[in-house]
């Protein structure tokens, strides 16, 4: 089910999910090289990117961000990211 209340909400719950995963294994945000981000609107990007930063603090990794016609479910944004063990 996606999180109702738009693209913030929505975004807020995919760094959530991705909190859990990365955590399941012994990581954290810090651990990540490089994330993708696809959204159905680049307009709302500041407020994914937003989002995001409070998410990931003062670490940055490589990113791109891509606007896509549809996302399954009718999502308004997907991130995924690659984590390395350090």
């Amino acid at each position: 089910m996606l999180a109702e209340g738009g693209i913030r909400k929505q975004t807020e719950q995919v760094l959530a999910n991705i909190s859990a995963v990365l955590n399941s294994e012994g990581l954290q945000f810090q651990n990540v090289v490089k994330s993708t981000i696809f959204m159905t609107n680049l307009e709302d990007f500041s407020v994914v990117n937003d989002v995001y930063a409070q998410a990931l603090g003062d670490h940055k990794p490589a990113r791109s961000t891509v606007q896509v016609a549809a996302l399954p479910l009718g999502a308004q944004v997907e991130i995924e990211v690659i984590a390395e063990l350090v």
